[in-house]
């Protein structure tokens, strides 16, 4: 039997601190190296960071296409080259305090549902092997196309004045693979005023909000920290179909076989938004009836095929 830890854990990234940062730090903490993560966020951004450990770096497959839910600002008046804060000024300011309520929504009207985005410069998204971001860093040309985006929600929460620039606080819910960034230079781009992100916040990844992350102490705020782990089943159950399966079918998928099965597919209890297509074409969480992750599933035919089996020492 292995003491390896197994399971998800929900961490509230703080500011100027990188993704990879946090996961380094959680391998440390926990003395395991098998740590992943389901979607970094930019250094400048803080919010929910979804971490698998041990067997559930393998159930992170299943979370990286959540959708996602963000706070953010929205600096209107000049535009960046990396469309945030941290970028250098592109052109001169424009005043932008005298955009109306009523101009910004029909600005925003255009920008929500499935919309063609084009990332940021500086995103993550490679290039004949290579980051754009650091192909831009290097000083190259760096044109990229445009990718389908859906846009749940982007709405103004409050707006306020500093000088010629219109700040705009906005919540925004949107699929995987949305760039916030894009969103506040499309929207400053509408407008002629030029536009970035100066904060930024993800609330939510799916069903999993951030006032259930914890704080994961840098290097030199100490080490005596608890990181509890939601177990696979747990986490499973909220994102997928489930299904109930007992000591013998355990048994069988964890030796890799299927099992036939007319039992029903119980829903997930997740957001309207998280649903997909019908629960018999998904994958499917098998649990046994201590609400241990046994297996992800697909049906094939009248069996339920394994896609992944959770060893029995990780079962959680």
């Amino acid at each position: 039997m292995t003491t390896a830890p197994h399971g998800i854990l929900l961490v509230d990234k703080a500011s100027e601190r990188t993704s990879h940062d946090v996961v380094a730090r959680v391998r440390w903490l926990l003395g395991t190296k098998k740590v992943g993560h389901a979607g970094t966020l930019d250094p400048m951004a803080t919010g929910q960071l979804v971490l698998g450990v041990g067997q559930g770096t393998r159930l992170l497959t299943y979370l990286v296409g959540l959708d996602k839910t963000y706070r953010a600002r929205i600096r209107l008046g000049r535009a960046t080259t990396t469309d945030d804060r941290e970028g250098e000024p592109l052109g001169d300011v424009v005043d932008a305090t005298g955009l109306t309520e009523a101009d910004i929504e029909q600005s925003l009207s255009a920008l929500r549902g499935d919309i063609a985005q084009v990332p940021s410069t500086v995103s993550a998204i490679k290039i004949d092997g290579r980051r754009a971001y650091a192909r831009a860093r290097a000083g190259e040309d760096v044109e990229l196309s445009a990718r389908p985006v859906r846009i749940s929600r982007f709405e103004v929460s409050g707006r306020s004045v500093d000088g010629p620039f219109l700040d705009l606080d906005v919540v925004i819910d949107c699929s995987s693979g949305t760039y916030v960034r894009a969103l506040a230079r499309d929207l400053g781009a509408a407008h002629g005023v030029g536009g970035h992100l100066t904060a930024l916040r993800r609330t939510a990844v799916g069903p999993f909000a951030v006032e259930d992350a914890l704080h994961v102490p840098a290097r030199g705020e100490g080490d005596d920290v608890e990181l509890p782990l939601h177990g696979l089943g747990t986490i499973a159950a909220r994102v997928l179909p489930t299904l109930a399966v007992d000591d013998e079918q355990a048994a069988a998928l964890g030796t890799g076989r299927r099992i036939r099965s007319e039992a029903d597919v119980a829903p997930v209890s997740e957001p309207p938004a998280q649903h997909g297509p019908a629960a018999q074409s998904r994958p499917v969480a098998a649990l046994d009836d201590g609400g241990h992750l046994i297996a992800i599933l697909e049906r094939e035919g009248p069996s339920w095929r394994p896609l992944m089996v959770v060893p029995l020492d990780a079962r959680c």
